[in-house]
């Protein structure tokens, strides 16, 4: 595509665009994101409600196919498991941080929001079924819940672009209080996927980083 014109009909690299132009071009691009990353957490948190009306309507137990501990014929849940919620209540406690944290993770782009779910719920799930009592069965969000908590923090870190930064320390004093989630606590409170949550949204940041060129040697 050619370079913008001004009014002189003077042609501009895309470096040497005037100011005002980048900043409507940048400003209208972070407006597109945001808006697939709204859709998509919606579509994402509805259709977890959407399951668990159908559970409590139809007479088949969907909770048991969640992550099955030390079971080998379990390890399918690990992909389930996220979209199952043992009850309204649990389901209405993962809602809120779900939207506003998923809505966060996806701003750089659903294919690398994508990436990073996949990555938090196999470290997460692998995790739960390897640490918790044997023939346990685990479900519901909370796994992603945390996971996107390490992934936001952690892509400012890694990332250092200055939005990610400021998001970042914005999720990390926000919801800071979440972390004491990822110690054995309350009996029935999957302490496991918590931990392992965060720990995969840490690796999903450091994976996904954004790759800088290498230096020159002269």
């Amino acid at each position: 595509m050619d370079d913008p014109l001004d009014t002189y009909g003077t042609r501009f690299s895309p470096a040497e665009r005037p100011a005002g132009e980048r900043f409507r071009r940048r400003a209208g691009e972070l407006a597109a994101g945001a808006a697939g990353a709204a859709m998509l957490i919606i579509v994402l948190v509805a259709g977890m409600w959407a399951i668990e009306v159908a559970d409590y309507v139809l007479p088949a137990d969907f909770d048991a196919y969640g992550i099955r501990s030390w079971d080998v014929e379990g390890l399918g849940g690990i992909f389930l498991a996220p979209f199952l919620h043992a009850g309204f209540g649990h389901l209405m406690a993962n809602s809120l941080p779900l939207l506003i944290l998923g809505f966060l993770a996806a701003l750089r782009g659903i294919g690398r929001f994508l990436l990073a779910s996949l990555i938090i719920i196999v470290v997460s799930g692998l995790g739960v079924w390897f640490t918790s009592s044997p023939y346990v069965i685990t479900v519901g969000a909370s796994g992603l819940v945390f996971g996107y908590f390490g992934f936001v923090v952690a892509r400012g870190l890694f990332d250092r672009r200055a939005l990610d930064i400021v998001i970042g320390i914005g999720v990390a004093v926000a919801y800071y209080s979440i972390i004491w989630g990822v110690l054995p606590g309350e009996a029935g409170i999957s302490w496991q996927g918590h931990l392992f949550g965060l720990v995969g949204g840490v690796l999903a940041a450091w994976a996904l980083r954004r790759r800088r060129p290498a230096p020159l040697a002269y």
